[in-house]
Parts: structure tokens; sequence; C-alpha cells
């Protein structure tokens, strides 16, 4: 069994593998897994899940921006396993758009995004990388708000 990383996986019989089957060489029953290995394998608790504060200002242009960035970051924080770096890449794909049309400011939209990252459980490395891609994706096709 693969435990390094997400996307591990499990050999047994019934599997093929560079054109090898996998087979019983000997029939015995599996050996329980030590408490010590199951405590290493289990996922870390994930953080507590406050909301993330988005300041702006308080005019119809600065609600329409807090909702869009609000939506955003709740998408991040409430993705579940398997699609938090995608909501995470949307989010800055979305936000990026903004920030290139002048609406928000680059380093901030990154903080909150990380912000919203740490508390859904991604690595801060992990979530710095995709928040800069989507933040060049979205930068190809900026978005205003109208007055």
């Amino acid at each position: 069994m693969d435990t390094r990383a997400a996307g591990g996986y499990v050999v047994g019989p019934g599997s093929v593998v560079s054109g090898q089957d996998y087979a019983v060489v000997h029939e015995a029953p599996a050996a329980p897994l030590p408490g010590w290995l199951a405590d290493l394998l289990a996922p870390a608790p994930l953080p507590s899940q406050t909301p993330v504060t988005v300041p702006l200002a308080t005019d119809r242009r600065g609600a329409y921006l807090r909702s869009a960035v609000t939506a955003e970051v709740d998408k991040v924080t409430g993705a579940v396993p398997g699609t938090r770096n995608t909501a995470l890449y949307r989010a800055a794909v979305a936000l990026g758009q903004l920030v290139a049309g002048g609406e928000l400011n680059a380093e901030q939209v990154a903080a909150w995004l990380s912000e919203a990252a740490a508390r859904a459980g991604q690595t801060e490395h992990e979530a710095r990388n995709t928040i800069a891609s989507g933040l060049r994706a979205g930068a190809n096709r900026p978005r205003t708000v109208a007055a």
C-alpha cells in the first residue's frame, strides 16, 4: 500500500502492473495495522472554520465586490477533500479577473485566498502556487464593476 501521498494505491490479487498479474502466493489473513501506524496515517484535524473577514468599501460597488470575494472564499473553505485545489484555482481566476480590471488588490486577494486555503487544510506552498497560477489566468480576462 502506498501511503506517501494523495493518489497512492493498493496492489493485490487481480491487479495487473506492467503486464504482470498479482496473485496470492501464501494464503493467510492480513496482519492488523499497528496503532502507531494508523495514527501516522490519520489526516490532520482541520483548523476551526471561522469566517474570513473581507473589509471593503460600503457603497454599492464595494458591496458587490465584498459579495464576490466572500462567495469565492466560501467556495474554498467549503470544498471537500479532493476538490480543494480546484476550488482555490477557480476562485483565484475569478478574483484575478477583478484584479486585472483594477477592482481589487492582488496582494489582498492572495491573502484572503491563502487564509481560506489554510482553513480548508491546504499547505501554504500548494496554496501559494495555485493562487499565483489562478491570478495569472484571470488576468487574461479583466473584469470591472459598473459604477
